[in-house]
């Protein structure tokens, strides 16, 4: 298999899933484990059956607590540099059922310094695009009176305490070791990700008592949490545990350009695209596994585990029985290419006409999510 790179800035080529639990030191997610969340929540997700959530840190460690009483809470986040495109919700629909079944409070860290000190853009729109991304997070269904969701520009006095105390626990050797800084990077995103630890440990200091934190994200953002994890005990805290997903590739297909990307529009779908220009992007851009031609199609069949839309269906698709069913109909050649295409159209407007629906009407309901000092 082609090198592949995960990085928290960087995702390229065709990840090799099993090799990152290696490299990482995670552990993968069995079927013990998945028997007992369900216990808890009475039925899996769909990503969890499907191994779409397939590593983890300590999460038997987050349910030992839970069933001896003591309720975690849920952190994630975002980087918002731009619009918000469907990878990026993947981690927050996620994170949305464990709220939902766990009655978790959810901390939401919109990480505007951090996208100022690595891209080119001004500090005021990365803010102001912190607030639109926010728009998002909310249309996804959270609950507004246990879901915090903050700008680190905006709400950097409450964290700077905890962020200091990561920071002089940390060296810059480990830094460096950890995120690859170099003597070109600049001052400010050598102690960012001090930033990025708070919210593993504000629910601990605001409450006065030590609270466990479960972070589900994207396996890309991995090396932030070991950066937490080396210092949380150092500092009288709980490590984080963290569960872990896959990337969600763009249209052409992760072995091209690796996830999802917003650099990449004509590949990428947001979630303000209208219906028509979904299905433009799909019909032109999705990654096929079908035949050469329709004759052959019908002979041999298509081939559903490299094609974009079938990969795409396995994740916004809920019913396993209909996931089954395009995937036989493909493979035999009874469904075309064309015609998976459309399913997967008729999916993504569904979903993004509800989607934008709350997204409207998250824009009279900012206050009752947001947090500033």
């Amino acid at each position: 298999m082609a090198e592949f790179v995960v990085t928290p800035w960087e995702v390229k080529g065709n990840v090799d899933y099993d090799k990152l639990i290696k490299d990482f030191g995670t552990e993968k997610i069995d079927e013990k484990l998945l028997k007992r969340i369900k216990k808890h929540t009475g039925e899996l997700h769909h990503f969890l059956r499907r191994g779409i959530y397939f590593s983890h840190r300590d999460m038997n460690w987050i349910l030992d607590k839970y069933e001896k009483g003591e309720k975690f809470h849920l952190y994630t986040g975002r980087g918002p540099s731009g619009k918000v495109h469907l990878g990026h919700l993947v981690p927050w629909i996620f994170t949305k059922w464990l709220q939902d079944k766990f009655d978790t409070e959810l901390w939401f860290q919109m990480t505007d310094d951090e996208k100022f000190l690595i891209k080119d853009k001004p500090l005021e729109e990365v803010n102001k695009t912190a607030y639109e991304n926010a728009l998002d997070v909310i249309a996804v269904g959270f609950k507004p009176k246990k879901t915090h969701i903050f700008s680190d520009i905006d709400y950097i006095k409450t964290q700077y305490k905890i962020a200091l105390k990561v920071a002089k626990k940390t060296t810059l050797s480990t830094a460096k070791s950890i995120f690859g800084f170099t003597d070109s990077s600049n001052i400010g995103i050598t102690f960012f990700p001090a930033i990025q630890t708070v919210p593993c440990f504000l629910p601990s200091e605001l409450n006065g008592k030590n609270i466990p934190v479960l972070i589900p994200a994207s396996i890309d953002q991995d090396n932030y949490w070991r950066m937490a994890r080396d210092v949380a005990e150092k500092l009288g805290y709980y490590k984080p545990a963290q569960i872990h997903g896959r990337f969600l590739p763009g249209l052409q297909g992760m072995s091209e350009e690796g996830k999802m990307s917003s650099s990449v529009e004509s590949t990428c779908i947001f979630t303000t695209d209208t219906p028509k220009a979904v299905r433009e992007k799909v019909m032109k851009h999705a990654f096929s596994g079908g035949a050469r031609n329709v004759e052959e199609h019908r002979k041999f069949g298509g081939n559903p585990d490299i094609d974009v839309s079938y990969q795409w269906l396995a994740f916004f698709e809920e019913s396993d029985e209909r996931l089954k069913k395009i995937y036989d109909d493909y493979k035999s050649g009874k469904m075309l290419t064309g015609e998976l295409k459309q399913i997967l159209v008729d999916k993504l407007n569904e979903y993004l006409k509800g989607f934008q629906e709350r997204r409207e009407k998250a824009k009279d309901r900012l206050d009752d999510f947001i947090v500033r000092d």
